[in-house]
């Protein structure tokens, strides 16, 4: 079984008992998270739209933090330097079931 889901804007394609990493979910590791389904294949048979009464639950396994992203600005012969750096902050989750 399959189902597309939406998070944070974003469409992840997922499976039972898959884990993937998304944009940061509010909870704590062990809680468990209901996601918005937007398609659900069950054995060739599709289901979309408004009506869909599929539901996917997942897991929350812990909450990470994304590589360093560095963003630097200068301008010649002036002086000008601005360095900034971000982390993004992810959820990695476990998908438990799809029904």
């Amino acid at each position: 079984m399959l189902a597309v889901i939406k998070v944070a804007g974003q469409q992840y394609k997922v499976e039972k008992d898959q884990t993937l990493y998304v944009p940061r979910l509010e909870g704590n590791a062990g809680d468990k998270v209901e996601l918005e389904v937007l398609l659900v294949d069950a054995d060739g048979k599709l289901s979309v739209g408004a009506g869909l009464k599929s539901k996917v639950k997942a897991e929350i396994l812990d909450q990470v933090k994304g590589d360093t992203v560095i963003a630097y600005k200068q301008k010649r012969r002036k002086g000008f330097r601005k360095k900034k750096g971000h982390r993004t902050e992810y959820t990695k989750i476990k998908v438990t079931s799809i029904k």
